[in-house]
């Protein structure tokens, strides 16, 4: 498996992991999941990023809320990213707290106000981590202000922040459905030069308009042609297989992992016979 193709770190098959590495190009795993269970775990990572690189997605910075930014925690998390040598640190624009922790992801209203609190509190988050923040668009089911379109939203907090962008391509298919978009438009409308890596999951269909993105079936065929088109588009970046729940055997998930190489190979044959050609 080549180096830009990775895999969320589970629980579930870390210990087979550790004694006989997987065809894994590299982990992505949530600090938060790490920080209080102790120093045999940390012996794990230790063991694992000696094998095959680490990356980081989070899951609680809510960068997004309302309620004053939590600098313990994004200090803390700057102590993992440096004590493991992960360079890169990725969470969703969203957020997951207001008065309190809400245990979900919510969307953000998309207006400029709405951009440029965020933008603000991701330069903060920058300055204390010394890292781009690399920002996830995110599944959404209702929307609570459109004076911007998701799209637009998007490309202005990561404009006014000057931050990187994590392309997850099912949620962009999700949100097609439920809100009635093109998603090729879509993707192609993203910067190209923000975009960091990817993510790629699978979703359930609840009804003809109505998608949820539980990162808990395989990764749908549009989904797979979604891809492609975004490598056609942006180039090649490296992408995570998600699975959070009904997690089949690590065979079986390193046996889709093999779709993203596929998809990956078709589209550098496909370049190099560009360049043969034009250069003939």
């Amino acid at each position: 498996m080549r180096r830009t193709v990775g895999l969320g770190l589970r629980r579930e098959f870390l210990t087979d992991v550790l004694a006989a590495p997987a065809e894994v190009g590299f982990w992505e795993l949530a600090p938060e999941n790490w920080f209080p269970r102790g120093a045999k775990a940390y012996r794990q990572l230790d063991q694992l990023r000696e094998q095959t690189p680490l990356t980081s997605h989070g899951l609680s910075l809510s960068i997004g809320s309302p309620d004053p930014l939590d600098i313990a925690f994004v200090r803390q998390v700057k102590a993992f990213l440096d004590r493991f040598d992960i360079a890169v640190y990725s969470e969703h624009l969203s957020y997951c707290s207001a008065g309190g922790h809400l245990y979900d992801l919510l969307p953000m209203p998309f207006t400029k106000e709405a951009a440029d609190y965020v933008a603000q509190r991701v330069k903060q988050v920058q300055d204390i981590i010394e890292r781009p923040l690399v920002l996830e668009n995110v599944s959404y089911y209702a929307s609570f202000a459109t004076e911007l379109s998701e799209l637009e939203f998007i490309c202005t907090v990561v404009e006014e922040a000057d931050c990187k962008l994590l392309l997850d391509v099912n949620n962009v298919f999700v949100n097609s459905v439920n809100h009635n978009y093109d998603p090729y438009a879509f993707i192609d409308a993203l910067p190209s030069e923000r975009i960091v890596y990817g993510h790629i999951a699978g979703h359930t269909e609840e009804a003809p308009d109505l998608f949820v993105d539980t990162h808990g079936a395989d990764v749908k065929p549009q989904v797979w042609q979604l891809l492609e088109h975004a490598y056609r588009r942006h180039g090649i970046f490296p992408t995570v297989l998600e699975r959070d729940f009904n997690i089949p055997p690590l065979t079986d998930l390193l046996s889709e992992m093999a779709h993203i190489d596929d998809s990956q190979q078709r589209v550098e044959r496909c370049s190099d016979a560009r360049l043969q050609t034009t250069s003939a």
